[in-house]
Order: structure tokens, then sequence, then C-alpha cells
């Protein structure tokens, strides 16, 4: 059983290793050593291509479009970038510091969660400030369009669906 089930997921990886070879092939632009490559779709060279909008690679997409590289975000559909879960909440304890520090590095999620909170609370207030954490309620809907409307602005960006 293990077995048949192993050779299914090789399958499907060799399949979509298969497809991703043809969309996108990497072309050397130098032979010497320490010099940058060009990754090369649909017939236009990008510094960069990101795999997957999720938050993280969105934000790793904007921020390398910030940076001035040629970056493409190749995600199955663009109706999905920012897409929350059930319970649509940023920060915590463990996840709070993770959010300051991307929004100290000017990143979306932060900028976003300024902008869709319905409500922000610190969690944790009658203990020591070292185990206080922020949390921001988040408006699902207007997330979602916000963070769209981002990744649609930003310059250097583009984004491939399927």
């Amino acid at each position: 059983m293990a077995a048949q089930i192993c050779r299914s997921c090789c399958r499907r990886w060799n399949a979509f290793r298969s497809a991703c070879n043809s969309r996108v092939n990497r072309k050397v632009i130098s032979t010497s050593p320490g010099q940058a490559t060009a990754l090369t779709s649909r017939g236009k060279d990008y510094d960069v291509i990101v795999v997957g909008g999720g938050h993280a690679g969105t934000e790793a997409a904007c921020a390398a479009a910030r940076m001035g590289a040629r970056t493409l975000l190749v995600t199955q559909k663009f109706c999905t970038i920012g897409e929350m879960s059930c319970n649509p909440s940023f920060g915590g304890i463990g996840k709070g510091h993770l959010m300051r520090e991307i929004d100290a590095l000017d990143g979306v999620c932060a900028k976003i969660c300024d902008k869709s909170g319905i409500h922000f609370r610190v969690l944790n207030t009658r203990k020591g400030p070292a185990v206080w954490g922020l949390r921001a309620q988040i408006d699902r809907d207007l997330y979602r369009s916000n963070v769209q409307e981002e990744v649609r602005g930003t310059r250097g960006l583009e984004v491939l669906e399927g």
C-alpha cells in the first residue's frame, strides 16, 4: 500500500516537474563565477520567480519587486491571494513578534492588517511585558481585496495564474 502511494506521488511529482520545466527555463547570462542568472517565462526575463500566492509568497514577491527585481508571482488563482482562514487574526505571542519584524521591513501583511483590522488587543497584560502579545482581528473580505490591490499596484511584479 505504501509503495503504491509513493509511486503515485512520484508520478505526480514528475508530471509537475516536467510541466514547470516547459514553462520556466533557466538561462545563463554570464559564465563567470558569481554572476547572476535570469529566469525566463513566457518569453520574458525575471530576476525572481515566486511560486505560491499565500502570505509568505506575497511578502516575498512584493519585497523582491520593491528592491527593484523583475518579479513573477505564480499562483493558482489571483482571486485567492490574501485568502484567510476561518479565524482571521494576526498576532499572538509568537506570531506578533514576527508581524512586528515584517512591519519593520515594510511588509505587506502588517500594512494591510492596519487597513483591514476590526479589533486590536494586547494579550496577557496581567503578566510581565515579556509575554505580552499583540493580536488583530481582521475583516477577511477587506483583507483579501486590500492585498490583491497591493499586489496589482506593486511596480515590477507580474502575476501568472495557472
